[in-house]
């Protein structure tokens, strides 16, 4: 029998309760994920949130990473489904216009869970430690921490753009993202992979959901071009991601050109992102 979510909820009281809670919940966050057990392992991250801001601490880059995994693919494979609901050939279908309905309830729910824990919780506490450690050697480490948050907001935002097109949404996600990017361009090299993933996110946010194909363009090449200028100082605990990054900018950026030349084939290749 599948364990019912009132059941984990109780595991993680529970273990709250024990002196070292972080490290049990980043455990069985891991578990969760390693047994593809994503909604339970963004439990357990939620709960984690919970304990670090009472202690008035932020995420760790692992910590961090855990929630950005774990509600990567409690909303990825949603997302999946709504576009073949779009592309499908039955998308005309009554029954299949319905159940479009389900799956973007739910994409909805988990955004507004995610932007939530983002926009309540953990922006106000890391903007608070980024203040008051302001000028001193560990700024630029809460910093980069809302940068990174400030991207996962946009992101969602965006997500929440893909189905829900008649709202805010999109011009949410600019806002944010174009925040945390202003953030990454003072304290971020330009061949750090969270600049890079933000401005990767922000040019297919402008393409794909803003329809500026124009701009989407530039800040790709822009943040492209910096980066290879760069490319030298780049760190070696961040190359393969950075690199990557690099690649799938220089992929949309090609995928995009054929477009505006008419040689491209819109339904059959997706832009590409990063979390």
């Amino acid at each position: 029998m599948l364990a019912s979510a009132s059941k984990i909820d109780e595991l993680i009281s529970k273990a709250s309760k024990e002196k070292d809670f972080a490290q049990t919940a980043v455990f069985m966050a891991k578990a969760a994920e390693s047994s593809e057990r994503y909604d339970e392992m963004c439990k357990w991250v939620v709960a984690l949130v919970n304990a670090r801001l009472a202690e008035k601490k932020d995420l760790t880059e692992e910590q961090r990473n855990l929630l950005s995994v774990g509600y990567k693919h409690v909303v990825g494979f949603r997302r999946s489904s709504f576009r073949c609901f779009q592309h499908g050939e039955h998308k005309e279908n009554d029954l299949i216009k319905s159940y479009k309905q389900v799956v973007k309830g739910e994409v909805m729910k988990i955004c507004m869970e995610v932007l939530d824990v983002l926009q309540k919780k953990l922006i106000p506490n890391v903007q608070e430690l980024a203040k008051a450690a302001e000028g001193t050697e560990t700024e630029p480490k809460h910093q980069e921490a809302c940068i990174f948050y400030l991207k996962m907001v946009g992101d969602y935002y965006r997500y929440l753009a893909e189905v829900d097109s008649e709202t805010e949404n999109a011009k949410n996600a600019e806002k944010f993202y174009v925040q945390g990017s202003d953030l990454a361009e003072k304290f971020l090299p330009s061949t750090h992979p969270i600049r890079l993933g933000l401005s990767l996110n922000l040019s297919v946010c402008y393409y794909e959901i803003l329809k500026n194909q124009k701009k989407a363009c530039e800040l790709a090449k822009k943040a492209f071009d910096q980066a290879i200028a760069q490319l030298d100082s780049l760190d070696e605990n961040s190359y393969k991601d950075s690199t990557l990054i690099m690649q799938l900018l220089r992929d949309n950026l090609n995928l995009w050109t054929a477009r505006t030349e008419g040689e491209g084939e819109e339904e059959d290749v997706r832009v590409k992102d990063i979390e």
